[in-house]
């Protein structure tokens, strides 16, 4: 089997928002260690990081929380993993492959034909590259073997 899906999806779905809201709650929480400076202090040094916090949050929920953990090219068929939740996914029942190259991460969305436990779109990160602009090779080699089996089926 080969993987479709990019190995630092675990970094940016559950490392980076940790390292960005410790980031944002080591600078609300610095200021109030001495407590000398908390008196004193000005009213945006408490804002920016809810402001931050917000952003963060709404950024990371749009474009990493969503994506599966692994996909797996398994021949006629991939497999997708997130959690603790296996989905078996014949190419045939794809309708369309979507994908996305000026975000970072890059995004692949698999629409189903029928929603399955891991819901009707199943979205992913491709394995980095270093062609900014460019469409990923391994993208391009599954839009078209999808569309050999929706024809041969």
């Amino acid at each position: 089997m080969k993987r479709l899906s990019s190995q630092w999806t675990f970094f940016y779905k559950r490392m980076f928002p940790v390292i960005w809201f410790g980031f944002i709650a080591l600078f609300v929480l610095l200021p109030w260690t001495n407590r000398r400076q908390t008196q004193g202090m000005p009213l945006p040094v408490f804002i920016v990081p809810v402001v931050m916090a917000v952003f963060g949050y709404l950024l990371f929920r749009r474009l990493l929380f969503d994506l599966v953990d692994e996909v797996w090219d398994d021949g006629h068929a991939l497999i997708v993993r997130n959690g603790g939740v296996e989905q078996r996914i014949p190419l045939q029942t794809i309708i369309n492959v979507g994908f996305s190259t000026m975000t970072r991460p890059e995004r692949v969305t698999l629409r189903l034909r029928e929603p399955g436990p891991l819901g009707a779109d199943v979205t992913f990160m491709p394995p980095a590259r270093f062609m900014p602009f460019t469409r990923n090779p391994i993208i391009d080699e599954l839009i078209e073997r999808v569309d050999r089996a929706r024809r041969a089926h």
